[in-house]
């Protein structure tokens, strides 16, 4: 070879490095179901540990928005609240495949965004309720180059999967075990992605650690499934005995309080079913450590982002509850999320408040995506990387809502002294054994110095936690038997009657919000920047313009997203020029909310 050859040579590979270098990163997103934060789930997947979690960065403050699998897994494919979404429940008429499809979400949702940003797409496992066997193609989803989805009414079992490839007709995978299925099914989801030029988005979604569930009649809840070779892990096991693990004293909600305390046997089921949903997680944990072998022997693991994270998280004996989810307590919203890839900081845990409505979003702006050109997104990118993290823009509130049953799971599932039935059909109209009044909005506060959690529940019913001082959320200081902790209660030098006033002002602006506002509800308050955080909303100055908002209410506990039913849609804003309330306008029309009832409005 003369010298003019090697030359061209050596230019040739400059210039095949420096545009393999300059390519858009991939993104490998793996969604588990159910997975909890408080029982320490992640700490037994050493796999997990030592690809993503050591190697990236841990979110310890991330929530779910709504904790329940079909409108949380919406939420976070779309980045917009439930109640802007209107996919609320599990099944129609109020969610599921069916209302995500009626509300136009097909159309406008991240898988379309990322192909119109030029990525090319591909998901399997678990995509949403009601994506059934039946309406797998009617219609088809939209967004994907490639897609291997595990259908209804077998999503929930273990050894009886249906899947459907590319829209082709389900197929049967009968004695194998789903987890392993979507693994296989997403590893050759990656070797075709890197057969293209364009950069790739791969969604992963198996179903550990879920119940096994099965809806052929009867409906039966029992423990996760596991591949056989995970038998023999944690046998010694146990659910963290913390002080909301099967308490004396009875915590939580009315309909809470008013379970009975869990005995022997009860007990011993749950630490067997946790040890259940930790094998189930095994296979999960053998996925990781085989996609990022592939990533690293195709040369694009140090250009691929890996997040890991859950749908929502899960109770099982905390406030004497049976397993289950779709409260809004810790256990049940406060979710993994651990992120690798380009220029995140590794071994690192962020500090930060995030939630699955910013998912979306950041991956966005990953992609370099302008993402809907329909609707402003709720949600705002995350922090990722050392710079950001360090001046995070990221706020110190979540919105949490809710709408319909809670639903106990497992042999022992109780309401009250009602056993759980089986139910004789697939329609869930028998699930009036179920409670009903679980309609509720939450905002989850944290910032300096405070963390605090504050619930209306549509029956009337209100919680505050202060979690600095109960973090493990056992004295309400709106039930009667707390509330003489009420006198004795100071933040940032203001009484208790003096922090609720703005907390349930800033949960009457995230219950109803839109867009930006979503991100920066004290501007909607304040009109400005002057006020970013509840600290700042505790000045003295702001006292009588808080005393004199509407108070976030229900008139009824309905299934799903009722406008009509939800109270006062607006706040009052401050004027600077009055230094008070301003009247809003609603429809056109000047309205002001002029509070007349009792100074103890919270009791």
């Amino acid at each position: 070879m003369n010298w003019k050859s090697t030359v061209a040579l050596l230019a040739g590979l400059a210039a095949l490095g420096q545009a393999e270098t300059s390519r858009r990163p991939n993104i490998v997103f793996i969604l588990t179901d159910d997975q909890d934060w408080h029982m320490h789930s992640l700490d037994y997947m050493p796999l997990l540990q030592k690809y993503v979690i050591n190697e990236g960065t841990l979110y310890d403050n991330h929530y779910c928005t709504v904790s329940v699998c079909c409108p949380s897994r919406v939420n976070l494919w779309t980045g917009r609240a439930a109640h802007s979404t209107n996919v609320t429940d599990l099944f129609p008429p109020y969610g599921g495949y069916p209302k995500f499809v009626r509300e136009g979400l097909n159309e406008d949702w991240f898988p379309v965004w990322m192909q119109n940003a030029g990525y090319n797409t591909y998901y399997t496992g678990k995509l949403f309720n009601s994506h059934s066997i039946d309406n797998y193609n009617d219609p088809y989803v939209k967004g994907f180059n490639g897609s291997d989805f595990l259908l209804d009414p077998y999503t929930y079992e273990y050894y009886n999967a249906y899947m459907t490839r590319n829209g082709a007709p389900p197929v049967s995978y009968a004695g194998k075990y789903s987890v392993d299925v979507v693994a296989e099914k997403a590893y050759g989801f990656l070797d075709e992605a890197t057969l293209h030029e364009e950069p790739f988005f791969l969604g992963i979604a198996p179903v550990a650690c879920h119940s096994n569930v099965k809806f052929t009649p009867p409906l039966t809840f029992d423990t996760a499934f596991y591949a056989e070779r995970h038998a023999h892990l944690f046998k010694d096991y146990k659910i963290p005995r913390v002080a909301n693990f099967n308490p004396d004293v009875p915590s939580g909600t009315d309909w809470v309080r008013k379970l009975p305390q869990l005995n022997d046997t009860v007990i011993e089921y749950h630490d067997e079913f946790q040890r259940s949903r930790l094998r189930s997680l095994q296979a999960v944990d053998e996925m990781v450590e085989e996609l990022i072998h592939k990533l690293e022997a195709k040369g694009i693991l140090d250009n691929t982002y890996i997040f890991y994270t859950t749908d929502n998280g899960y109770h099982i004996s905390q406030h004497r509850l049976s397993p289950g989810k779709e409260c809004p307590y810790e256990e049940d919203v406060h979710i993994p999320l651990v992120v690798r890839g380009p220029g995140i900081p590794a071994g690192h845990t962020a500090g930060v408040i995030s939630s699955h409505t910013d998912l979306s979003p950041t991956m966005l702006k990953i992609a370099g995506s302008k993402g809907s050109e329909k609707v402003e997104l709720d949600g705002f990118p995350i922090p990722l990387t050392k710079e950001e993290l360090a001046s995070p823009e990221s706020g110190e509130h979540v919105n949490i809502e809710f709408w319909g049953h809670a639903l106990p799971e497992g042999k022992y599932g109780k309401i009250g002294d009602d056993p759980l039935p089986h139910f004789p059909g697939t329609d869930f109209k028998d699930l009036e054994i179920s409670v009903r009044n679980n309609t509720y909005k939450t905002a989850r506060v944290i910032g300096k110095g405070y963390n605090l959690m504050y619930t209306v529940w549509c029956s009337g019913d209100k919680e505050f936690y202060d979690l600095e001082r109960d973090p493990h959320e056992m004295s309400n200081l709106l039930h009667k038997d707390h509330a003489h902790l009420q006198s004795s209660y100071q933040l940032a030098g203001r009484s208790f009657k003096r922090v609720l006033s703005r907390i349930d002002a800033l949960l009457m602006v995230l219950k109803s919000c839109y867009g930006k506002e979503c991100h920066e509800p004290w501007n909607t308050l304040h009109g400005s920047s002057k006020v970013k955080n509840l600290r700042q909303a505790l000045d003295s100055e702001y006292d009588a313009f808080y005393d004199d908002q509407p108070r976030v209410s229900f008139s009824s506990c309905e299934m799903g997203y009722l406008k009509a039913a939800e109270g006062p849609q607006h706040v009052n804003k401050w004027d600077d020029e009055k230094h008070g309330v301003a009247p809003v306008n609603v429809d056109g029309k000047q309205q002001s909310f002029q509070y007349t009832g009792p100074i103890e409005w919270w009791t």
